[in-house]
């Protein structure tokens, strides 16, 4: 038996509350399972950006290749001087095409790091001086407001890296609903999606050979134990990531490699050899099913692009009634 001394006491913030609570829920429930929004502290944050230079990680390359091939394409169906409004701005890579190759009247992104938000904002407004930078500090899964400066103007909506795939497909609609809510009627939405392809392809691409996926992975073990006080043996955990052939999705998780006991915030969740915190699924799409998807959320398919292999697709809706 296992004879742990006592925790020191930690003091979660406002800031933190909402991670202490869906940790602790989401690691009482069975199967347990944490969202992967988590992922992206400023470690995790880094670790994902050494992922989109990896070889075996083709989506980032891959849809900033369909932005470059097809930038006038997608500049031609853009109004002029529109709000272009990012759900979830990370880094400025793929939004500064779109902003080299159409005449934006504003750009507002849209993330829950302030800081991080306001740094990128500075460094647009340098690049782009005549461009109106309006940041909004919020969760992009929720409702929020634009600023009053895009009010007049039309609006298109920007939402890259096939992000839409890491929520389930009711999740996904939701999200769909409420940006087509804050966006408004006849607005545009530019959204890179995912695209099934040889299942081959997809184990190498979140199981690559130097592991920063499997680090990436186990860092919100890291940040429990960091921010909740919690005691994960990050030595006891394997990263795994598996095909789900009949859900379209690869799944990431972390797996217990013997039975244990973890502590935080006062609290003990037991783990059995081999069970698993489903940490990750990434939908894959065909064209139709993802243009099924969008039907149903209160948007229209407009047009479509894809790369020479099929493997990824940027798509432009447009909100209906």
């Amino acid at each position: 038996m296992n004879v742990h001394a006592p925790l020191a006491a930690v003091e979660v913030d406002p800031a933190t509350s909402s991670f202490a609570a869906d940790v602790t829920a989401a690691l009482s429930q069975q199967p347990k399972k944490l969202s992967p929004k988590y992922f992206y502290d400023e470690a995790g944050s880094r670790l994902f950006e050494r992922i989109t230079k990896l070889p075996e990680y083709y989506p980032t390359r891959t849809e900033l290749g369909i932005l470059r091939a097809r930038g006038k394409d997608i500049c031609s169906i853009i109004p002029e001087d529109a709000a272009l409004v990012e759900f979830g701005a990370g880094a400025t890579t793929k939004v500064r095409l779109l902003l080299e190759q159409c005449s934006f009247g504003a750009y507002v992104p849209v993330d829950i790091s302030g800081d991080f938000l306001a740094g990128q904002a500075e460094e647009l407004r340098k690049d782009f001086p005549a461009l109106s930078v309006l940041p909004v500090n919020a969760d992009f899964t929720t409702t929020f407001s634009l600023p009053d400066e895009v009010a007049a103007m039309p609006k298109v909506g920007f939402f890259p890296g096939s992000t839409l795939g890491n929520f389930d497909p009711h999740e996904a609609c939701a999200f769909l609903r409420s940006a087509r809510a804050i966006l408004g009627k006849g607005a545009l939405m530019l959204i890179g999606i995912d695209l099934e392809k040889d299942e081959r392809i997809l184990q190498a691409a979140y199981n690559d050979a130097a592991g920063v996926t499997g680090e990436f992975n186990k860092n919100v073990l890291v940040r429990i134990n960091r921010e909740l006080g919690g005691d994960f043996d990050l030595g006891a955990f394997v990263h795994r990531a598996i095909y789900n052939k009949e859900r379209h999705r690869i799944e990431m998780h972390l797996i217990a490699k013997k039975p244990q006991t973890v502590h935080l915030l006062g609290q003990s969740f037991n783990f059995r050899a081999g069970e698993s915190i489903h940490t990750e699924s990434s939908y894959k799409y065909s064209i139709e099913r993802f243009g099924a998807l969008a039907r149903g959320s209160g948007w229209e398919p407009k047009s479509s692009w894809t790369d020479a292999e099929d493997q990824f697709s940027v798509h432009a809706l447009v909100a209906v009634e």
